[in-house]
């Protein structure tokens, strides 16, 4: 995924950027970045590598020389950014969030000839954020040149443009992240994350609807290419990506999950499932929420098995290395025996992708003494490895645990009936539960519904992206 936070003041705002940026170290873990724009020492940039050490860490050491009243800044997952550009629109810095999946067939259709070339990654592939501002760079001004690129991207792009004038906000062509606009009464800022800005002083201002674009002044803002009617906003915001304190079209992310557990409990409730256990729990640390209003509803009491041991490894997707992360999340579970030996628990997990660390996890509870495990999750089965946002990427549909039952169960004829494995009241439904639930050791298993989901976030339907449960755009 990433993030991103930019502002724009009156006054020196470089600690505004730095703060605003590391509020969203949650989204990212690969690359974080900075570039701050001073009328007279012009831009400055630094990148770091985040993989083994925080963003904040990283860049105390290079606060002392960035000065200026604009910047932008970046937790990337994917490409070194933000970039510096100079072309014909002049010299500007970018930063995007988002994919591009049909970036091959851009570069070989757009810039294929002699006067072409971009910086590889070690991977061999064109970083994104270059191959952005070369499309950007085929128009006569920056507002038609996001659009024109949004426009050929196939999957996403939220775009950041810093120039000596002000920032282009671009939210991407379909809305699927947030771009919200801060104000105080030295400037302006723009963010991913809408609590990043409340701790630094800043209202909230303004909202981007899908498409639009906003230039953003100390001064104020204004839109210069105005949204468009349709959205499909990411729904993973809420069940997991989101962090608590943020709200996105209206809808805060804690209360959703509260709202989202006190369905799924509603629901088992109401078809006799999963009341005889001891106590609810969540998986830390974005199951927890889901589990309380589970809790809540069922009047199950809610405790905590088991505790996450985070001083030394704060963020359980770190590092890239899969063994390593695997170790790593085993290590990191403290159990509280009092609480797992002879107990009937439920856990609620934000989502189950391709199961590897969950399966470790049910072994560790059983090891410790539990009776029974009932596991829950807060969203519909995975079906599909998202296009657009870079969440439950894989190299191939089976990694995710949902697809690799289906093929086990069924073959390729299963393949063909994805909705009615998604569906708990299909008989197929039942028999992936079944043998999910004996391949782990789970006591019962249960996904939150389509409907319960979208139910949960209050958004017309039609505005939330569901892709990866059910393949529809």
């Amino acid at each position: 995924m990433g993030g991103f936070f930019g502002a724009i003041s009156k006054q020196d705002c470089v600690m505004d950027i730095f703060f605003g940026v590391d509020y969203h170290s949650h989204l990212g873990t690969r690359r974080g970045g900075m570039i701050i724009y001073d009328e007279e020492s012009g831009f400055q940039r630094q990148i770091h590598n985040i993989e083994n050490t925080p963003f904040r860490t990283k860049f105390e050491n290079d606060l002392r020389d960035f000065h200026g009243c604009s910047g932008i800044g970046c937790i990337s997952d994917t490409d070194p950014q933000p970039l510096l550009v100079r072309s014909h629109l002049g010299l500007y810095a970018l930063t995007t969030v988002g994919i591009i999946n049909n970036a091959e067939e851009l570069v070989s259709r757009y810039f294929s000839d002699h006067g072409h070339q971009f910086m590889a990654m070690s991977s061999g592939k064109v970083n994104s954020v270059e191959l952005t501002a070369a499309l950007i760079n085929q128009k006569e001004d920056l507002v038609s040149g996001i659009l024109h690129a949004q426009e050929l991207i196939d999957g996403s792009a939220t775009i950041l443009v810093l120039t000596k004038d002000g920032i282009y906000a671009a939210r991407d062509r379909l809305g699927r992240l947030p771009v919200l606009i801060g104000k105080n009464e030295d400037g302006c800022c723009v963010s991913f994350e809408s609590f990043a800005y409340h701790k630094l002083g800043y209202e909230d201002a303004y909202e981007l609807g899908p498409r639009e674009i906003v230039k953003v002044t100390a001064d104020g803002y204004e839109t210069v290419s105005p949204a468009g009617k349709d959205m499909k906003i990411c729904s993973f915001l809420w069940t997991y990506y989101g962090y608590p304190n943020s709200n996105y079209q209206g809808v805060n992310v804690e209360v959703m999950r509260y709202r989202n557990g006190e369905i799924m409990a509603r629901d088992d409730k109401a078809r006799g499932l999963a009341q005889d256990v001891d106590y609810v729990a969540g998986v830390p640390d974005s199951g927890v929420p889901h589990a309380i209003g589970y809790a809540n509803k069922s009047n199950i009491p809610f405790a905590r098995p088991f505790i996450k041991y985070t001083p030394t490894w704060p963020r359980s997707f770190m590092p890239q290395n899969q063994k390593i992360r695997n170790q790593v999340a085993k290590m990191k579970q403290i159990p509280v025996p009092e609480l797992i030996e002879g107990k009937k628990l439920l856990f609620v997990d934000d989502s189950i992708v391709r199961g590897t660390q969950l399966r470790e996890t049910v072994e560790f509870l059983y090891e410790s003494g539990a009776k029974e495990v009932h596991m829950r999750s807060a969203c519909p089965p995975i079906m599909y490895g998202c296009k657009y946002l870079n969440f439950s990427s894989s190299n191939s549909e089976m990694e995710l645990l949902a697809r690799r039952t289906v093929q086990e169960l069924e073959g390729d004829e299963g393949q063909k009936h994805l909705d009615e494995y998604a569906n708990a009241d299909t008989e197929r439904g039942q028999c992936m539960l079944r043998s999910i639930c004996e391949k782990f050791g789970f006591s019962s298993l249960g996904y939150q519904s389509l409907d319960g989901l979208l139910e949960a976030i209050g958004l017309d339907r039609d505005q939330v992206c569901t892709y990866c449960w059910n393949g529809k755009e």
